[in-house]
């Protein structure tokens, strides 16, 4: 596709990141949580690498909650339900994980749309979906026992981007196209209706759809509405409480109405009620904190 420019870079890694991730505060302390960069040879589709572990014996169990990114995971696991390898399509409901027992996951964050790109799959035929890893990439037989094996999280990055550098992927200039107009999506809070990003980046609606299901493996309208809805959470588990009518309206909803009844669908709360209890649960690990420190 001549005159597309290059990809935007990746998203920095952040450990401190919590957008996407509900109860942040709460959530954390149930388990922990670490990132690593992708290296050079593969970022053009891996976004990052992380690495979740949780000792909850003795304890109850925990449901850990995501709104998660129109990515794809690859997942490493060894946990009380079982050990191995997945492909973890895009959810495009809320997320949830039971923590119990003791655990780890050692995950690959593919760019959004990067697994299409880099497999050739239709990644919009295992939209939430969990789906074993030898199923999609049958050449990866024994990759999850040599990931698991590695002692750290840095030699089971180069496992993996080993296998992956093996695998030369051809040059796509859709996947490119992609990738600028998710950047888009992901970092101009004023893209809030599809026809804005068919203007912006003169696409007719049809062929975006289609790009979408085959790389995102979502439409762009859940794509916008679900970044939309990862920032409303984030900036009320940090406190943005005061005028939720200005908050929708910045979000692209039509009215607050709007926003707390979608927000409600997908959450399991009002956002004022998920503000509150994001707001106890960080009270709670501050004065655990002076406690401790005192």
């Amino acid at each position: 596709m001549p005159g597309i420019e290059p990809a935007p870079p990746r998203n920095p890694v952040a450990p401190s990141d919590t957008t996407g991730i509900l109860h942040p505060d709460e959530q954390a302390k149930h388990r922990s949580l670490a990132r690593l960069p992708a290296g050079p040879k593969v970022d053009r589709f891996v976004e990052w690498y992380w690495a979740v572990r949780w000792d909850l014996r003795g304890r109850p169990p925990y449901r850990a909650e995501v709104l998660s990114y129109p990515s794809v995971n690859l997942t490493f696991e060894r946990t009380t339900s079982g050990t191995g390898g997945f492909v973890n399509g895009v959810c495009t409901t809320k997320f949830v994980r039971e923590l119990s027992g003791a655990g780890e996951v050692f995950g690959v964050r593919f760019r959004a749309g990067g697994f299409g790109a880099f497999t050739g799959l239709d990644v919009g035929s295992f939209r939430d979906s969990v789906v074993d890893l030898i199923d999609v990439m049958p050449d990866a037989d024994g990759l999850a026992d040599r990931v698991l094996d590695a002692p750290t999280d840095e030699r089971r990055r180069t496992i993996v981007e080993d296998f992956l550098t093996d695998r030369p992927a051809a040059d796509d200039p859709t996947y490119l196209l992609v990738l600028r107009i998710i950047d888009a999506m992901a970092k101009d809070p004023d893209l809030t209706r599809v026809d804005q990003i068919t203007d912006r980046f003169d696409v007719p609606v049809r062929t975006l759809q289609r790009m979408f299901r085959r790389y995102v493996g979502a439409g762009p309208k859940w794509v916008l509405r679900r970044y939309r809805l990862q920032d409303g959470a984030e900036l009320l588990a940090r406190g943005r409480t005061e005028d939720l009518a200005t908050l929708a309206a910045e979000l692209g909803y039509f009215d607050q109405a709007h926003f707390s009844r979608e927000f409600t669908a997908e959450v399991g709360m009002a956002p004022l009620e998920y503000a509150k209890n994001s707001l106890r649960s960080r009270n709670e690990v501050t004065a655990k904190v002076i406690s401790t420190g005192s």
